[in-house]
């Protein structure tokens, strides 16, 4: 009795609140997103939304359970956990139902489960369990292959999915891995590369006419551009040695990245990503095709106003504009009957959720706790700004949810656990020698 006392004591219960208030949130804007006059109770479970009750009865059910758990039994059986995942994602792509183009769920009667909702957890458990191990150094190649490893196979397996959003949030754990001493070189060298495949994808069909009737294609002119970039920073650190060295790589590298994005968008991307990436860079107009749901999007967005259209009055949302609006599109929801206010009030929510989530990390004594909350704040991150993005335009169409918001079982489920175990670690934290 006393233990259970000293447990609920411990317990963070702002961010066990937040997570209330986001579900809670969630849950009325899946019943404005999808509502149907012939339904119109809330509990109605034939419904999406009176089904999502039953995933947030559930999901409360499995935090509850997982509060309840000695937190030693993360750590002891991090690595098992993640092997359980593994398999799973490898079973899916042989047994799996397909939906939406994606063989990612396991169907058993009318109930359907994503593995691929619970591996981000289960990546982020084994990648702690690793990091907080004595003696590993990020310094060290052997750990950064390792570490590289245990993010990059189930990304790899969610690819063969046909899953790519959810394969691309594994980048998240980056920056864990720059938390515990990965160079920032890293990330500035991923930060480049990203820009220099998006400069590449918008000039390289261009044609520049240069004096004596000289025309070069756009790639070469990124080269040539790139070339008198690198001469500058040579002439003014002409003294050290190895500059030329570091040059030479860098120019061979980029030239390399160049070469391949036209093979990567055509061969690698599908072609209804590839047209994505193309409308929001504005080098393509289909805005009955790839640009419909982005631009219905920001029409209801955008109607919302200061202070929204009001509860269930959104015309967008009523009469079915936004496809995936109880999903991927659940933030348009919000923007249309809530506004400008209801809008700011949610990411509000979301960066207090965040910064809540870093400070506890910062008060762990555990290794291994830091680590996996620093994961949490990443996935948690990733999944927000980038949800948020696709419905304003500014990211591509990935298809993925918004954290406690979007519609499904699976995903309710899968950031409960990723959450509710950091909390678990946190009620425990004093009792860390």
């Amino acid at each position: 009795m006393r233990g259970n006392r000293k447990l609920i004591d411990n317990i963070d219960w702002m961010l066990v609140s937040i997570y209330f208030i986001l579900i809670i949130a969630g849950w009325l804007n899946i019943y404005a997103a999808v509502y149907n006059e012939e339904f119109k109770s809330i509990f109605d479970t034939t419904q999406s939304y009176g089904k999502q009750l039953i995933w947030i009865g559930t999901a409360t059910a499995i935090a509850t359970i997982i509060l309840l758990i000695d937190e030693r039994f993360f750590a002891t059986f991090g690595y098992f956990i993640y092997g359980i995942i593994i398999l799973l994602l490898i079973i899916v792509i042989v047994i799996g139902t397909e939906t939406k183009g994606a063989t990612s769920w396991f169907e058993v009667g009318g109930f359907k489960i994503q593995p691929s909702e619970f591996a981000k957890f289960a990546t982020n458990l084994a990648l702690a369990k690793f990091l907080s191990t004595l003696n590993i150094k990020m310094s060290d190649l052997k750990t950064k292959l390792i570490a590289i490893f245990i993010i990059g196979l189930p990304a790899i397996l969610i690819l063969l999915q046909n899953d790519t959003g959810s394969a691309l949030v594994y980048a998240a754990f980056v920056f864990v891995l720059y938390r515990e001493g990965l160079s920032g070189s890293f990330l500035v060298i991923g930060l480049v590369t990203a820009f220099l495949f998006v400069i590449t994808l918008v000039f390289q069909n261009e044609v520049y006419h240069l004096p004596f009737e000289i025309e070069i294609g756009g790639n070469l002119m990124l080269v040539l551009v790139l070339a008198l970039i690198l001469a500058a920073i040579y002439y003014f650190n002409r003294k050290k040695k190895k500059i030329i060295l570091l040059l030479s790589v860098i120019f061979i590298a980029s030239i390399g990245l160049i070469k391949s994005v036209d093979y990567v968008f055509t061969d690698v991307l599908s072609p209804h990503q590839s047209k994505r990436i193309n409308v929001m860079l504005g080098l393509e107009s289909d805005p009955k095709g790839a640009g419909y749901n982005v631009n219905q999007s920001l029409i209801a967005i955008g109607s919302g106003g200061f202070s929204g259209k009001g509860f269930l009055q959104g015309t967008q949302t009523k009469y079915d504009f936004v496809p995936e609006q109880s999903t991927d599109f659940i933030f348009c929801t919000i923007g249309e009957e809530w506004g400008f206010l209801g809008s700011i009030v949610v990411i509000a929510l979301f960066m207090t959720l965040l910064l809540r989530i870093l400070f506890l990390c910062s008060r762990q004594r555990s290794s291994f706790a830091r680590i996996y909350g620093y994961g949490v704040a990443s996935i948690l991150f990733f999944h927000f700004t980038i949800n948020i993005g696709m419905t304003i335009g500014l990211v591509p169409v990935i298809g993925i949810p918004l954290p406690f918001f979007s519609y499904g079982g699976s995903s309710l489920w899968g950031f409960t656990i990723l959450l509710f175990v950091f909390i678990r670690m946190d009620a425990d934290r004093l009792d860390v020698l």
